[in-house]
């Protein structure tokens, strides 16, 4: 079985602010300087449905971050919030110190690929361009550096070949590699990722895995929300989110079987599934 939580912060009993002195001794936490992502307290509301509940946490540096739960945890308008796309009822997010506002060159996301309009008239190549125009302004028109930039960053997820393909010609898989990359030529150190797995095949996922191996060895910080349980082990923390946080550390002590009730609300078929994944994973020489 997976491991019972070891020095974990877990949230749900405090209504999720962090109020443990380990906090800043916590597996994964900053040990100096400020966080890149420090959040605290927040809480974000749709109407008058609560979506995100006192919802707090840190995140060093140069660290692949999972966020899992269930359907309507929150995971999406975690990351949205923490672009500065909504506005909170409470709480507050700092980036590298900084209010959003602040920072949002620093940021990059790659959404779903069903909130993507297809049917847009745009190529591989005017996709990635896209995220040169933050750096831009109103007025400004793409150079030379900023083309160069792009295409450089379609060769990093190899896909060049397809430069002047109509996104919407391409694979699920391919569509996410040109999403990748579009963030990447935007510069930011922060890249936010919405279920990047969803829909490709498996040598897909890897090449996307590696990638995402090459950007945090550079030094960028990617937060990752992912629904298939079994791949946890390649992420450095995991947040074990529904609404609040329930667990948030290192994998192997985030993913224990009580947080994964205490998440899904027992849904043994799912989490036995999950727990078998994790055993293979760990016991393989």
């Amino acid at each position: 079985m997976i491991r019972p939580a070891g020095d974990i912060i877990t949230t749900a009993e405090v209504g999720g602010a962090i109020a443990d002195p380990r906090v800043d001794r916590m597996p994964g936490a900053a040990t100096s300087g400020p966080p890149v992502i420090a959040v605290r307290g927040l809480t974000v509301s749709y109407g008058q449905k609560p979506v995100l509940r006192s919802v707090s946490f840190e995140v060093p540096a140069g660290r692949l971050v999972g966020v899992v739960g269930p359907n309507g945890a929150g995971k999406s308008t975690l990351l949205r919030a923490l672009l500065g796309l909504i506005e909170p009822d409470s709480g507050s997010i700092r980036i590298a110190g900084l209010p959003i506002e602040q920072a949002r060159n620093r940021l990059a996301y790659v959404p779903q690929t069903e909130a993507v309009d297809w049917d847009f008239p745009v190529t591989v190549f005017d996709v990635v361009l896209m995220g040169r125009y933050g750096r831009l302004g109103w007025f400004g028109r793409p150079g030379r550096s900023d083309r160069a930039a792009a295409l450089n960053a379609l060769e990093l997820v190899s896909m060049s070949e397809f430069v002047d393909r109509h996104i919407r010609q391409l694979s699920g898989g391919q569509q996410q590699r040109v999403f990748i990359a579009r963030a990447l030529c935007q510069e930011a150190d922060i890249l936010l990722l919405d279920e990047p797995f969803a829909g490709v095949d498996a040598a897909t996922e890897q090449a996307i895995f590696t990638l995402i191996g090459k950007l945090t060895a550079e030094g960028k910080t990617l937060i990752v929300v992912n629904h298939d349980l079994s791949v946890l082990d390649r992420f450095d923390l995991v947040m074990l989110l529904n609404q609040r946080v329930v667990a948030f550390g290192p994998t192997r002590d985030a993913v224990s079987d009580e947080n994964l009730r205490r998440t899904y609300g027992g849904r043994l078929t799912l989490l036995e599934r999950a727990d078998t994944a994790l055993q293979d994973k760990q016991v393989r020489p």
